[in-house]
């Protein structure tokens, strides 16, 4: 009887507990909290030189008008986007009044499509191309939250507000660690136009794009507002230290930070026994540097002994050079099954060869991006590469094998041939 009694307070428990459990619950700390909407914001160039008609036959600002109206029609439901105009106010020759004709035309928010239709219809080329100020006026409009943020820059020719350098401005931004993305695309542009648009798109890790056609822009736009609402990762700030002591603790994952030239950047990773650590550095050269230049991954021991490194040089272009490392921890064999295994704290190095031209700005640093990737080592020594080659060692060997019989089998037939033609 009390053995019955007991099992049927326990059954009472037990559904009392899933009752409980299935009840509808607030939110934990566990669930998913929800995820911003991105937010991107167009910025288009309605200067004086948007009237030339050399794209489709049509002139500049027909061709954007066009584009922004497709682009509008298919921007995705969760995207907040904002329209920002540069030079479409001010028609005089002032020029301090011409470098401020910045103005948001359309709020960074849920899209009205029509009311952005109309506002967009107004529009006609009028004065100045104050991209600078242009750009600080849409990283403040796109300020707040940890929602991945895009300037999408629309324009037909360079700044003409020096010496507030846009360039330098993209940098500034860049170097606030906000993570907003600058993508340019130029239409109908020249060298000096190429040039410049190129350096604010690679200063925040934006794309630049000439364009030529209506059916172009559009597209291309379509692609960066798409891009915004589906970002493969978002990077996380960091700031690196001179030494591995104080070096920021990093968990598996993609980093930003700034380096300066010649400069050495610290980040620490622990690593348990049967883990690999998997690391690649980007450095981006975004102004003008001199020829032969490389870039430096180093893990080396909390002691300071070097366990593994990644190097890559290169010569005469602007551009971003990359390196990487992999570094398996082993299991230890004398370790008991029961205690659980220390971590190892292994430093990662980035180094870089970078200098520039006197006339060349030194600060803000050249931005990095850090990934960082913690996976299960291998489990057979057939796992780890031998010679770099991993199982190809076999395939190697094969091959050698099979290079020496065809070399023998070669060899015979061209004796027997020689000796058959010194027979007839």
């Amino acid at each position: 009887m009390i053995t019955r009694k007991r099992l049927a307070t326990g059954a009472c428990a037990l559904l009392a507990a899933l009752s409980v459990a299935l009840l509808p619950t607030s939110a934990t700390a566990d669930e998913p909290v929800a995820k911003e909407s991105p937010k991107v914001e167009l910025v288009l160039d309605v200067s004086g030189s948007m009237r030339a008609k050399d794209i489709d036959g049509k002139s500049r600002m027909a061709a954007a008008k066009q584009a922004f109206n497709e682009v509008l029609d298919a921007v995705p439901e969760e995207v907040q986007l904002g329209i920002r105009t540069l030079g479409a106010d001010y028609p005089g020759q002032d020029r301090k009044r011409g470098c401020k004709d910045t103005r948001q035309l359309y709020p960074v928010g849920p899209l009205d499509r029509t009311e952005a239709k109309t506002a967009v219809a107004t529009l006609a080329p009028t004065g100045w191309t104050p991209i600078g100020p242009a750009l600080l006026g849409a990283a403040e409009d796109l300020e707040g939250g940890e929602a991945t943020r895009r300037i999408v820059l629309i324009t037909d020719g360079e700044d003409t507000c020096a010496p507030l350098d846009p360039c330098q401005v993209a940098r500034e931004i860049a170097a606030k660690g906000i993570h907003l993305v600058i993508d340019t695309l130029g239409l109908v542009p020249d060298a000096k136009t190429r040039q410049q648009l190129t350096c604010i798109a690679e200063a925040t890790g934006g794309t630049y794009t000439s364009v030529h056609r209506t059916e172009d822009l559009s597209r291309r736009v379509r692609q960066l507002v798409d891009r915004a609402a589906d970002p493969v990762v978002t990077p996380v700030a960091t700031e690196g230290a001179v030494r591995c002591a104080d070096a920021p603790q990093l968990k598996p994952g993609l980093y930003t930070d700034r380096e300066a030239f010649g400069q050495h950047r610290w980040y620490r990773v622990d690593l348990l026994p049967g883990q690999e650590l998997r690391a690649s550095v980007s450095v981006s050269a975004d102004r003008a540097v001199n020829n032969d230049y490389g870039v430096l991954l180093r893990a080396v021991t909390k002691h300071g002994r070097e366990i593994v490194r990644g190097s890559e040089a290169g010569d005469g272009r602007t551009d971003v050079i990359s390196t990487g490392l992999r570094y398996p921890k082993p299991v230890l064999d004398d370790e008991p099954g029961d205690a659980k295994p220390a971590a190892e704290t292994v430093c990662l190095q980035i180094s870089n060869s970078f200098s520039a031209p006197p006339s060349v700005k030194t600060t803000p640093g050249m931005p990095i991006e850090l990934t960082v990737d913690v996976v299960d080592g291998p489990s057979a020594a057939s796992d780890v590469a031998s010679f770099g080659l991993g199982r190809g060692w076999w395939l190697l060997g094969a091959l050698v094998l099979v290079g020496f019989v065809a070399g023998l089998l070669w060899g015979w037939l061209s004796r027997w041939r020689v000796a058959v033609w010194r027979t007839n």
